[in-house]
């Protein structure tokens, strides 16, 4: 007992006494700090449950809208994804890249109505995501003139929206869609004219 008494002198400085009520009283603060911030086992669950109120709270003002599997739009104007823009709850809530649409309805609360990212939605926004701007004149595809670090951002956006939703389809201009039709209905009539029979030649 000597010899540890002895050593506590040496190495600390301090009486046995001393040495040991110092320890005692570091021993109480560490129990009361733990009883201050003691997390309980069932945290993770009341985080949760938090967190969830919070979701129903911050949507109250809209209505639940069930969440569907996405569906292949194919090609649209710019004019018919403005029909996706979630004031239609029977539609899917789309949104384009970089004209690449991609179905961004698991993330209702963002680009919903209401949300803080609305306003992309039913739209290309690659100039808006590449400026990080909120600008109306901004909500375009039209990415002439950004910088190269601009466009660097569009494609960090473009990088998250591949890995994280579903493409859809793609936006096409009117004349390419009026080209089309064109087409198709110029090959049907030549099918059509290479299955009528020709005239008898009059002598």
């Amino acid at each position: 007992m000597s010899s540890l008494t002895d050593a506590i002198e040496a190495y600390t400085g301090l009486s046995p006494v001393a040495f040991f009520t110092i320890l005692c009283l570091m021993f109480g603060v560490y129990k009361l700090v733990c009883g201050i911030f003691f997390i309980p086992d069932d945290f993770n669950s009341l985080r949760s449950s938090y967190i969830e109120q919070l979701r129903h709270s911050s949507s109250s003002s809209s209505p639940s809208v069930p969440i569907s599997e996405p569906v292949q739009l194919g090609d649209v104007t710019e004019e018919q994804l403005r029909a996706y823009d979630g004031s239609d709850p029977s539609k899917p809530l789309l949104m384009a890249i970089k004209s690449q649409i991609y179905d961004v309805s698991r993330s209702r609360m963002f680009y919903g109505p209401g949300g803080p990212y609305s306003l992309f939605a039913g739209r290309d926004a690659s100039r808006a995501l590449a400026l990080l701007s909120f600008e109306p004149k901004d909500l375009t595809g039209n990415t002439e003139g950004l910088s190269s670090s601009e466009l660097d951002t569009l494609q960090d956006w473009e990088d998250k929206f591949v890995e994280k939703y579903v493409k859809v389809g793609r936006i096409i201009s009117g004349a390419k869609v009026d080209d089309n039709v064109n087409g198709d209905d110029a090959e049907g009539n030549l099918e059509q004219f290479k299955e009528e029979p020709t005239a008898p030649k009059q002598d």
